[in-house]
């Protein structure tokens, strides 16, 4: 990919949803993480999408599947296994921002998955990731979390 120097914050949703879908095929098909990137980079016009960021979370996320469903796995209401490819992408790309990406605020974050959730996801999915993924923010950026609660 070109170098990229696209960091605006509509450059990094654009990031998410596109990872999201590389997530997507990878659930489906099994292709490696820079075949997809390789694919949706030639596919995509991707002028106003910070193409790095992308394929950061899409390689970490493939990298990492295993740890990162074993964070979230404790509280959902069913096996993981269950989940609907678009649930467990946007709980992928979730979980790991919050673990890996302490750059972005955790409410930005649970946002994100929720904007993600109500435009690609079943009718409710967006408040189930919410209130996952804001179990995992309580978890793994306890400080953050608290003082955002005390704050509200």
């Amino acid at each position: 990919m070109a170098n990229n120097i696209k960091h605006g914050a509509r450059a990094r949703t654009r990031a998410r949803r596109l990872a999201l879908q590389g997530l997507y095929q990878w659930q489906l098909s099994g292709v490696s993480a820079d075949d997809i990137i390789a694919e949706l980079g030639a596919r995509r016009n991707s002028r106003d999408t910070d193409t790095d960021y992308f394929a950061e979370l899409l390689r970490r996320v493939i990298a990492e599947d295993a740890a990162l469903e074993a964070m979230y796995a404790p509280h959902l209401d069913r096996p993981p296994q269950q989940l609907d490819p678009i649930e467990r992408g946007i709980l992928l790309l979730g979980t790991c921002e919050l673990r890996s990406r302490p750059d972005v605020p955790y409410r930005v974050v649970l946002n994100e998955a929720v904007e993600l959730a109500k435009a690609f996801g079943a009718g409710e999915s967006h408040k189930y990731i919410n209130a996952v993924l804001d179990c995992i923010a309580a978890d793994c950026r306890s400080a953050e979390h608290a003082a955002r609660g005390r704050a509200s």
